[in-house]
């Protein structure tokens, strides 16, 4: 049988800047921007805030920034940091295999970068491999079936996609990689239990894959061996370990050829990507026809059994990651706002009284057509009866972010100034989006985390 693991860290060891597509290299330069972003205002939140002086009390070696908060540290801990940080307000990219693979791939390539002194071209490699171990370690797994058995997948794999993105910095040979993703897999976690009472350890998870994965990364290095058949394994192989529907082929399939990276997708929305195209389909319909949410009588989201189990309780305000999680809490503040920003999600809007009275009139249930294609396409269908009688749907295959209807660096650069505003002036936030811009040509990438300070 092929060792899968193997082949996976042969391919991350091996990877060059050379090797990457032309659309892949912009698509990783727009999720290292928006991840930038997301970091810049996740690190005032309170999870980040708790986090980052953990890591500061650590002190240490100066090896990496910690964005935003004028300290250097050594660069696992502050992948730790940069993690909760990118991931604190759930606005962090996505892909369908049901990851969030920029918060801990990112944090690992940009730290380690730094404490190299890497150039951008290699850190861009670092990242791409990342995200392709990731991408595919969740697929091989099955992820709606880990999912539905209360795994965070961007907490489980992530600790492979940030092993793989530091050991290609590292230099690691094929063997040491294979150890890498090794010691990363028996180090996984992320469970889904923070959605009972809204708990802070969603935005934990990728940071701490991000700092395992590089902590993996150096042990190998030193010649710590890790088990090198950690995916497949009969007994104690993290896919037969926390999925009951695992597809190993899917890790490996078109490895050399096709870059899943590129179908990586950016939020334009701050609440979780399964609803994305519930926003779109209520945006839509406020487009097209003339109510307003006082109009509205009652509300049916069809979704797919696994978004019916993540998002589709019943809400009540709990904190902010319930209600970005909640599809009743998100229809009902679009509806009433025709938005779903970070406005929409404020501590201060979780239990207005309009918002939990249109709530309430949102029903969800399972479409078994939309069932079949999930995760692999993220649709959703929602029907809306108003008070004159009117009955109204719109269903909505593929969100905006996503592949089939991708954000621009503009666009993606516009999110970033909002995000950014509160953590670094206009100038400076024009001179990070050039320095990402052109980082195939950046000869170290101090000069961008010099701008992150």
């Amino acid at each position: 049988m092929e060792n899968i693991t193997r082949t996976l860290a042969g391919f991350a060891a091996r990877l060059t800047f050379a090797d990457l597509p032309a659309p892949l290299v912009r698509k990783l330069k727009i999720a290292l921007l928006d991840a930038i972003g997301c970091g810049l205002h996740g690190a005032s939140l309170p999870w980040a805030e708790i986090v980052n002086r953990w890591v500061a009390a650590q002190g240490g070696t100066p090896e990496a920034t910690l964005w935003g908060r004028h300290f250097q540290g050594p660069c696992a801990n502050v992948a730790l940091g940069l993690g909760v940080m990118i991931h604190g307000f759930d606005f962090d990219d996505y892909h369908n295999a049901k990851i969030h693979p920029g918060a801990p791939v990112i944090p690992a390539a940009v730290a380690v970068g730094e404490a190299l002194g890497a150039a951008g071209p290699e850190v861009l490699a670092a990242v791409a491999a990342g995200y392709e171990t990731m991408i595919r370690v969740s697929l091989a797994t099955g992820p709606n079936a880990s999912r539905l058995k209360g795994w965070h997948l961007t907490g489980t794999t992530g600790t492979f996609g940030a092993a793989a993105a530091a050991g290609r910095l590292l230099g690691l040979s094929a063997d040491d990689m294979a150890s890498a993703l090794g010691l990363a897999g028996t180090q996984s976690a992320g469970l889904w239990a923070f959605l009972a009472d809204g708990a802070m350890s969603k935005r934990f998870h990728p940071g701490r894959a991000s700092q395992s994965g590089v902590m993996a990364a150096f042990l190998a290095k030193d010649g710590f061996r890790g088990p090198t058949r950690i995916l497949e394994a009969a007994d104690g192989g993290f896919c037969r370990a926390t999925s009951d529907a695992v597809d190993l082929a899917r890790a490996t399939d078109g490895l050399e050829s096709t870059f899943l990276g590129t179908d990586v997708n950016i939020k334009p929305y701050a609440c979780c990507a399964s609803s994305h195209s519930a926003v779109d389909a209520v945006l839509e319909l406020r487009r097209r026809h003339a109510f307003s949410a006082q109009e509205v009588a009652a509300v049916r989201v069809k979704t797919a059994r696994g978004v019916e189990v993540q998002c589709g309780f019943d809400y009540r305000p709990a904190g902010i990651v319930q209600a970005q999680m909640s599809l009743q809490y998100i229809v009902a503040v679009t509806l009433l706002d025709g938005a779903a920003l970070l406005a929409q999600f404020a501590e201060s809007r979780l239990a207005d009284p309009a918002v939990l009275d249109l709530a309430r009139r949102v029903a969800i249930e399972v479409d078994p057509d939309i069932d079949r294609l999930y995760p692999e396409r993220y649709a959703n269908r929602v029907e809306i009866a108003l008070k004159d009688g009117r009955r109204i749907e719109c269903r909505v295959d593929f969100p905006k972010g996503s592949g089939e209807r991708p954000l621009s660096f503009a666009e993606v650069a516009a999110k970033f100034r909002s995000l950014s505003a509160g953590a670094v002036s206009a100038d400076r936030a024009d001179r990070i989006i050039g320095a990402v811009e052109s980082l195939d040509a950046l000869g170290d990438i101090r000069g961008l985390t010099r701008l992150l300070e």
